[in-house]
Parts: C-alpha cells; structure tokens; sequence
C-alpha cells in the first residue's frame, strides 16, 4: 500500500511538474495562430479602406516577424531547458577556497560562492538566481543568456499581439461599455458556459485578453531582470541588498550575456562565451548584506 501511494505520488509530481510548461507551450501557439488568423482573414482596416488595400506584402512581413519572434521564444526556451545549469560534471577543485564557499550536505560537496542548492533540480546550481517553475529549470550562470532572451521575445510578441488585438477590443467594444461586453473581456469563459456568446467569439476574447495580462506580467519579470543584470545581481543577492559582485554596468552585460551581449539576443545560434567559469567571482563590494541605517 505504501509503494502504491509512493508511485502515485511521484506521478502526480511528475505530472505537475511538467503542466506549466505544456500550458505556457499551448498558449505560445494558440497566441500566434490567433495573430496569424487576424493577419490572413482579419486584417484590421480603418473605416475608409476596403480589403484589398491589406496588400500581401504587409501581410509577409507580419508574418516573417510574427513567425521570428516564434522561432526565438522556442529556440530560446529549447536551449535554457537543456543547458544544465547545476554542478554535475562540473569540477569544482579543492584548492583555493577562499570567502564564501559552503558546504552542501544534501551533495555533499564544497561550493563556491553564488552558488546555492535547488530542491526541485535536486542539485546545486552555478551562480543561482531563481527556479523557473514556468520551465521546471534553474536559471543559473550557464542558461541565463537563454532566459533573459526568451523573456526578451515572450514580450515583443505579446506587445505585438496586444497590438493586433486592438481590433477585437473595438468589435467587442463597440456596443459601448455595457455589462454584456465588460464580461466578455473580463470573464469570457462564464459567458461560454451560459451560451451569450458563440465559441469564435469567446476565443478571440480570451485570448486578448491572454496577451494583455502575458504582457503585463512578462513586462514586470524582463525589466526586474534586466535591472538585476545591469546592477551585477542575482534574484538572491537582490533581496539581501547586497552588490559585490557588480563590474559596472557594460561589465555586467558582458559577464551575464557573454563577449557578444549586443548580438546574442538577435538569434541563440551567435556563439557569445562567458568570460568566467561560474565558480571564480571578483569581489568589488561587501559580502556582507546591507544593514539599513538606523
């Protein structure tokens, strides 16, 4: 019986484990064959202009940034996934242990500094920031250039399909603001259930609204980052004020992203090394945190 349960247990978490990634991956592309659909079939026209007016050439061009932005976010996401960012087959070396390196006794090894254990990757992680639970994945020194891209493109494509959906807010709006229209933009899916509106319709209405709240959410999680990568931080490191590790903020970019930081975030394919090994930190601050003054 307890077998039973364990196995159960482990499959249920297994299960969960992975359902953020399935809903995130289901979203992505709902998101763009919406898009995709407004584009070929719905392509917004102001009031004095007739169809024809949208011609092919716009439309090409929507799509090869629409379907770029696609192949980024994937592309991105692939590689962040794979790139482990733990110190299994890592060596770590015995010498030169110095200020801030611990001892983990879940791996039990030595660790150097910024680097802390993850209970859901079950190891240690290089230069930890947080644990993505929208990928199951740490961030950590080696895949960061990965998911600060990703985030890069996640909201250059909601910005644009927000954009795109401003049609369906007009169409939806267009009776004026009356409790009908409100709900649909607000709580599409309980007028689906009660028949008020037809299944094309609801769609439409989810999925703005999907961009509009992946957009803002998206929007808060890139510029923290981005912030955190000019000031030299890690998410760690952020809410114990403490900055030791900063080079500036050309240094930063160039110590998170790689030599090539004004390239790499155009395709994961430009190779962009990192000037360090994860393990080996310049101090230019206190490894003490911050105390606020009294």
């Amino acid at each position: 019986m307890a077998s039973f349960a364990s196995n159960t247990y482990s499959r249920v978490e297994r299960v969960c484990r992975h359902m953020p990634v399935v809903l995130n991956t289901f979203l992505v592309f709902s998101i763009t064959g919406e898009v995709s659909y407004l584009v070929l079939v719905e392509a917004p026209l102001e009031a004095d202009r007739t169809r024809t007016e949208w011609i092919s050439c716009w439309k090409l061009i929507h799509l090869l940034a629409q379907y770029f932005m696609l192949g980024n976010i994937c592309w991105n996401a692939s590689l962040f996934v794979k790139t482990s960012p733990t110190i299994k087959g890592v060596f770590l070396g015995g010498e030169g242990m110095a200020q801030g390196w611990r001892y983990c006794y879940t791996c039990e090894s030595h660790t150097p500094p910024r680097c802390s254990h993850c209970y859901d990757c079950r190891a240690c992680v290089l230069r930890r920031d947080h644990h993505c639970v929208f990928f199951g994945q740490c961030v950590g020194f080696l895949n960061y250039r990965y998911f600060l891209c990703c985030l890069l493109f996640m909201w250059a494509g909601l910005l644009y399909a927000v954009v795109m959906n401003v049609e369906v807010f007009m169409v939806i709006l267009k009776e004026g603001v009356t409790p009908h229209s409100v709900l649909l933009l607000l709580v599409p899916w309980i007028m689906l259930v009660s028949g008020q509106v037809s299944p094309r319709a609801f769609a439409f209405a989810f999925i703005a609204d999907t961009c509009v709240v992946g957009l803002l959410l998206v929007s808060a999680f890139l510029f923290f980052h981005v912030l955190l990568l000019l000031r030299g931080q890690t998410t760690r490191e952020w809410y114990s004020s403490r900055r030791p590790y900063s080079q500036g903020p050309f240094g930063n970019l160039r110590h998170g992203l790689g030599a090539r930081w004004f390239l790499c975030w155009l395709c994961p394919l430009i190779p962009s090394p990192l000037p360090g090994d994860g393990i080996h930190f310049q101090v230019t601050g206190s490894l003490e945190p911050a105390v606020a003054a009294r």
